[in-house]
């Protein structure tokens, strides 16, 4: 027997459709988060459970329940969800029973689910990543702050030498008061900042892939477990249009009969992943020659932006590359050229 349930997720409840293929039975009822009522009522199943959801931002505690409890959970494209509706009222209960429907008829618009070790990475690049922003916020203060007592600092800021400058300053108690505050939170940023690429740096070493991916100039630690873990099973991509396409390096395309027109890059994927990849592109364009000559070329006429994006766009398709192939940097020149001379 199998026993399907459409669950129509949100912050603080869910509304949820079942039927049980052994005997037929259906029914929906409400569930609230608070207390164990949501635990008590998936754990009572045994056999064969299939539960979809919507994809949304505050269900990882839900997957990570059906995993402990060890039913199948299908995490489906809200967009298409939403086209596959055949009536335009839209409520918790029809939401519920659509979910349901899709997946007794096996219609169901699944998503790929990255393993829980890929979660845990890219959650752990993400709070890395906020924190730094919350260090650049701090030093932008520090840096007005010197600013107003006309001292320039710029980079030097947090240095030993530049903090040495900052505090020989003549301020008023208060602006003193923010000075040794915010230098105390950029320290304490930087401390925990340290210990997540700590946590990270364990993760890599042991992980063939990421290792391999550093080999190209330009792809560092950060970079390299970013496009790991975002990208997954890559036997999932069938061309490296698709790749770019994951990832929200595709152009946007507006065409019609005779008119082609295209505009900038989607932007549906990984923003960290592209923010990653661009940075990176910019250290790669001037190690790789191959990279240095695409970018020299496109910045006349596509300008340093789009020429930074267009570099970006490349190195991932050449992690791709590598990835799926199992080379080093190395090994990809040595195939590049062979090709060239065949």
């Amino acid at each position: 027997m199998t026993l399907y349930i459409g669950v129509d997720i949100h912050a603080r409840q869910q509304t949820l459709s079942y039927l049980d293929t052994s005997d037929g039975t259906t029914g929906q009822l409400e569930l609230l988060h608070e207390g164990d009522d949501v635990r008590e009522f998936y754990r009572q199943f045994q056999g064969e459970v299939i539960v979809g959801i919507e994809a949304s931002g505050y269900s990882n505690w839900f997957e990570e329940l059906m995993e402990q409890l060890g039913h199948q959970l299908l995490v489906g494209d809200a967009a298409e969800i939403r086209r596959l509706a055949r009536r335009r009222q839209k409520n918790d209960r029809r939401d519920a029973a659509l979910l349901l429907d899709l997946l007794v008829h096996d219609e169901f618009p699944a998503l790929y689910r990255y393993p829980k070790e890929s979660r845990e990475v890219l959650r752990q690049l993400r709070y890395r990543h906020k924190l730094v922003k919350l260090r650049t916020i701090v030093a932008n203060t520090l840096h007005a702050l010197a600013l107003n007592a006309g001292l320039s600092l710029r980079s030097k800021l947090l240095t030993k030498g530049g903090r040495r400058q900052l505090g020989a300053i003549s301020l008023s108690a208060i602006s003193q008061q923010q000075r040794e505050e915010l230098l105390s939170l950029a320290d304490e940023l930087t401390r925990r900042i340290q210990t997540v690429e700590r946590w990270l740096e364990a993760q890599a070493k042991t992980d063939a892939r990421v290792q391999r991916l550093q080999t190209h100039p330009g792809v560092g630690l950060l970079t390299s477990l970013c496009v790991v873990h975002t990208l997954g099973e890559l036997s999932r991509f069938s061309a490296t249009r698709k790749v770019a396409a994951y990832v929200g390096f595709d152009p946007m395309e507006d065409s019609s009969a005779d008119r082609k027109a295209y505009g900038g890059i989607s932007k549906a994927g990984s923003r960290l992943l592209r923010y990653l990849l661009i940075e990176a592109g910019q250290t790669a364009a001037r190690d790789d020659e191959q990279l240095k000559q695409f970018y020299r070329r496109l910045l006349p006429r596509r300008g340093k932006a789009r020429a930074k994006v267009a570099v970006g766009r490349k190195l991932l398709l050449r992690c791709f590359i590598m990835g799926r192939s199992e080379i080093d940097y190395a090994e990809f020149l040595r195939r590049g050229q062979q090709a060239e001379t065949e």
